[in-house]
């Protein structure tokens, strides 16, 4: 009998600012309203931003499970991730970012596999960099998240992260356009972008789901696709997340 484990997805961008940490949030929201248990493994280690954006208070972080298995003191994994909610737990990034110079690329497919046998989904909130960590991270996920927005600058990174993985001959990615993040700057159409960039957009966020006043909800540490009000009052943009979600754990077929 086959042990089911996590499926793995790691979000990253091509540049900072493109709205990819609550992306994360957002899909995590949507996994824990279909009973999923969720990970959300805080990989952009200098910028600690997932357990900010939650409000969380927290004592173990990913410095301390990596210094404790270096020192065989590790027992659960549960021991060092943090409750947000039934079904979204939290693996803090480092609290003090001095610490982020010490996490070691070698100890991820260990806490990787761990994670795998206690979780249904585990998503992976990466830097937009491409470090030891992220590369090794990549390596161990089913599928790799890229969000963009309209941004020149962002469209000409994506191009060459594009042509990067076709010269490998990999396809294990999906370009997520998030209309939202800047309504005044979306002046290029999804055909300019496919042609600028080389590749499909596979999904969008709408800019209907642009939220004016954000900041409230990141100030309460909340998760907006598990806001009734949210949920109510951009029914569209919720079902483009859905949509997303639901492609993902798609099983593939052979």
């Amino acid at each position: 009998m086959a042990i089911k484990k996590a499926k793995i997805f790691a979000v990253t961008s091509v540049k900072g600012g493109t709205g990819k940490t609550t992306t994360v949030l957002n899909l995590a929201g949507i996994f824990s309203l279909q009973k999923k248990k969720v990970l959300i493994f805080d990989l952009d280690l200098y910028g600690s931003a997932v357990a900010a954006s939650l409000n969380l208070k927290y004592k173990n972080d990913l410095f301390k499970l990596i210094d404790d298995l270096q020192n065989t003191r590790f027992d659960y994994i549960e021991n060092y991730v943090t409750k947000y909610n039934d079904f979204i737990d939290v693996l803090p990034a480092p609290k003090d970012p001095r610490n982020a110079n010490h996490i070691n690329s070698k100890f991820l497919h260990i806490i990787l596999s761990k994670a795998s046998m206690k979780y249904d989904i585990i998503l992976l909130d990466t830097n937009y960099f491409l470090s030891e960590i992220n590369l090794v991270a990549f390596d161990q996920c089913d599928e790799i998240l890229y969000v963009i927005t309209n941004d020149p600058i962002d469209l000409k990174n994506m191009k060459s992260m594009v042509a990067i993985y076709k010269n490998m001959k990999n396809n294990n990615y999906k370009i997520i356009l998030n209309e939202a993040k800047d309504i005044q700057r979306n002046y290029f159409s999804k055909y300019d972008i496919k042609n600028i960039i080389k590749d499909n957009v596979d999904y969008t966020i709408p800019n209907n789901f642009y939220i004016k006043n954000i900041d409230k909800y990141v100030l309460d540490g909340e998760i907006l696709t598990l806001n009734p009000k949210v949920r109510s009052s951009r029914k569209k943009s919720i079902k483009n997340l859905e949509l997303i979600a639901n492609n993902l754990i798609k099983e593939k077929k052979n």
